[in-house]
């Protein structure tokens, strides 16, 4: 999932004033928030098909989300996001869930990365074997990831200040810095006449589509391109949105790309296809080809940094998503509990209870038959969930270009209703495509019996969704708080005194 490996944190809305960002800046904000590496070896067993997927999703998927989330940003910028933008089109029910399912992706998403930053730290070690083994301990995951993450969520409860410096350095060591590394050794060890563990050849991009089980895994990469829309807040702060916020997605999405196929072949050009492993091959390819180059401690180093990274994503999403969440539940969506808020500002009681379903998740690393098995289930959960908030929120942005025609868009989608049409079309389709195929079991990952595997997933899904529903049908009066209320800004259609999805009769705004 992207860099923060799935939902980013809800921002602040900017003010429209004096623009404070180029389209480089902009650029390499979008490529910090979403580029990520430990979803790599996944994609590496496709070796050069891989292009073909990475390509698809970001035409399909990248580029829509981060279009559109740019009209829905600016045309409605007020507190609440993506519960914001599908509530004007919806109403607030399906608002809810949408920021629901947003909070719930991120919270599904902890095990699966902190499994990947403990896998990290197993590697540190100088005994392969002995590293592989550890790495692979249920019990040892298990303990390692319930122990991280409390950690970081007390962390969090002492407020921004003191989670910032781990975020920021964690970010700049834990990600970029590796990327570069893992790029640049991967192409000098081909470019040096090693030889190759894929296939090398043009007739090997093209997938082989016979085979349906090449696309199941294939579908998670759009969760690697997930976020994208979080930053569409910073279109108002931009000189000239209509002609530069285009350029700056277009810089970031060539750069994303370029980091994700780059890396994903530099991993694939060294470990053999049926070597590859979810949570290990990342790792390993490090430490060889630290070995090649008679620099074998620096694997240590790089597992250290990786797991760094992933420490300073976790640290802000334990706040982010569930920040989100409270800000719409203090204005009536939730019971008072939920609303609870400690001294430094944070959502306390909304974190404990985050944190009591993580350590619950967690325990499937142990009932599963292995950790890559209840690795490879979660991710797929954080997918399907993260893919139902995206295709409310591509429906909800075709639908305002009809009931709310009028409302001011500093940055429109281009092409008017047909460009809308075919831009979040797109995004719809290929968000569907990858939804669907994410319950198909991979047949290249061992995950015990296939039926219980979908059903886990079907389960997981009808789950997430029913409880914002049964919530929002449960809501009582005096959930409202008056600080809550007096800082959420009504619907435009609760304004206007008509129901959601009834066309504004409102004039246009004079030119």
């Amino acid at each position: 999932m992207a860099s923060l490996e799935s939902a980013k944190p809800l921002g602040k809305t900017s003010v429209v004033g004096k623009a404070t960002l180029g389209v480089f800046t902009l650029a390499v904000m979008n490529v910090t928030a979403v580029v990520s590496l430990r979803g790599l070896p996944a994609e590496a067993e496709y070796g050069l098909t891989s292009i073909f997927y990475y390509l698809f999703a970001a035409v399909f998927f990248l580029i829509p989300v981060s279009i559109v989330a740019a009209e829905l940003a600016t045309a409605w910028p007020q507190k609440g996001g993506v519960f914001r933008w599908v509530g004007e089109a919806f109403g607030p029910r399906w608002g809810f869930v949408a920021i629901f399912l947003l909070w719930v992706e991120s919270t599904i998403w902890f095990p699966t990365v902190l499994t990947f930053a403990w896998v990290s730290l197993a590697f540190v070690g100088p005994n392969r074997k002995w590293d592989t083994a550890l790495s692979a301990n249920n019990v040892y995951t298990i303990i390692a990831v319930l122990i991280v993450y409390w950690g970081a969520t007390f962390v969090t409860l002492r407020g921004v200040k003191a989670s910032s410096a781990i975020s920021k350095w964690g970010g700049i060591i834990g990600t970029i810095i590796p990327a570069a590394i893992l790029i640049v050794l991967g192409f000098a060890y081909l470019a040096q006449g090693h030889p190759s563990q894929v296939k090398l050849g043009w007739d090997q991009l093209i997938p082989d589509f016979t085979n349906f089980n090449n696309l199941v895994l294939a579908a998670s990469i759009f969760l690697f391109y997930a976020g994208m829309e979080m930053n569409a807040i910073h279109v108002r702060d931009i000189e000239d949105p209509s002609r530069n916020y285009p350029k700056a997605i277009l810089i970031s999405s060539v750069m994303t790309v370029v980091i994700f196929v780059a890396g994903t072949l530099a991993i694939a050009f060294i470990v053999p296809q049926s070597q590859i492993n979810l949570t290990q091959s990342l790792l390993i390819s490090y430490r060889d080809f630290f070995r090649l180059y008679g620099m074998p401690w620096m694997g240590s180093v790089l597992a250290v940094a990786l797991f760094a990274g992933v420490i300073g994503g976790v640290t802000v999403w334990v706040a982010g998503p569930s920040a989100g969440l409270a800000v719409v539940g203090r204005a009536g969506y939730l019971p008072p509990f939920f609303q609870k808020m400690n001294k430094h500002g944070v959502a306390s009681h909304i974190l404990i209870v985050q944190g009591l379903i993580v350590t619950f998740l967690s325990v499937m690393f142990v009932i599963l038959p292995s950790v890559q098995a209840a690795y490879q289930i979660l991710s797929q959960l954080t997918v399907t969930l993260y893919l139902i908030m995206y295709l409310l929120m591509f429906c909800a942005a075709i639908f305002l270009r009809y009931t709310e025609p009028h409302t001011p868009r500093p940055y429109r989608v281009p092409g008017g209703e047909a460009g809308m049409w075919i831009v979040a079309g797109a995004g719809l389709v290929g968000s569907l495509i990858a939804f669907v195929l994410s319950f198909v079991p991979p047949s290249q990952i061992p995950v015990g019996s296939p039926t219980v595997y979908v059903a886990i997933l079907v389960a997981g899904n009808v789950l997430f969704v029913v409880i914002p529903l049964v919530i929002y049908a449960a809501r009582k009066p005096h959930w409202k708080t008056a600080e809550g209320t007096e800082d959420f800004a009504q619907f435009g259609w609760e304004k206007e005194g008509r129901h959601p999805g009834v066309p504004s009769s409102a004039p246009a705004p004079m030119a």
